[in-house]
């Protein structure tokens, strides 16, 4: 995170962050926003979370998480065959992904859970039930519609592929 050698989010000092579990509640985007700016600025790390570096930082530990499934083929849900220290080896990437993609969006000046929510809601639209259901097609290859003329915030005309069904990569 900082300059020289790179230290996780998820591999911090053991009593650095009350987790959830110690309070016992759900954790917010907010919260998490918050705790990583303080992270960050505890540390002076602030002079190195550009958008730029944190995108990159990010991009690798999408890669590191990657590599936790290269040659495993298809697993089912759950991960039933896993061993725990796997798991938790998943659940430290998946964390350090979350967290950076938090912070980027931060940087950024992205309110995270509006835009997820704002997606979701041009999804429904882009991919309708009755078109859509059991299927994995892109939504170029439906015929739909009722798919209103669409632009982005920079005005481009275009919506991009997003979240919300199985073959976007949720």
């Amino acid at each position: 995170m900082g300059g020289g050698a790179e230290k996780s989010f998820a591999s911090t000092a053991a009593g650095d962050i009350t987790t959830p579990k110690d309070k016992e509640e759900d954790v917010s985007l907010t919260d998490l926003k918050k705790r990583m700016a303080d992270f960050a600025k505890e540390r002076d790390w602030d002079q190195f979370h550009s958008p730029r570096n944190l995108l990159l930082a990010l991009v690798g530990e999408v890669g590191e998480l990657s590599e936790i499934f290269q040659w495993k083929g298809e697993v089912p849900k759950g991960l039933p065959d896993w061993k725990d220290e796997e798991k938790e080896h998943l659940g430290e990437e998946l964390s350090d992904v979350l967290l950076y993609l938090i912070r980027l969006s931060d940087i950024c000046g992205i309110d995270l859970g509006k835009a997820a929510l704002r997606k979701l809601q041009v999804n429904a639209i882009k991919y309708p039930v009755n078109l859509c259901k059991g299927s994995s097609k892109k939504h170029n290859q439906t015929v739909n519609t009722s798919f209103p003329a669409a632009t982005t915030s920079n005005g481009s005309g275009s919506i991009e592929d997003g979240v919300g069904v199985s073959h976007d990569g949720v």
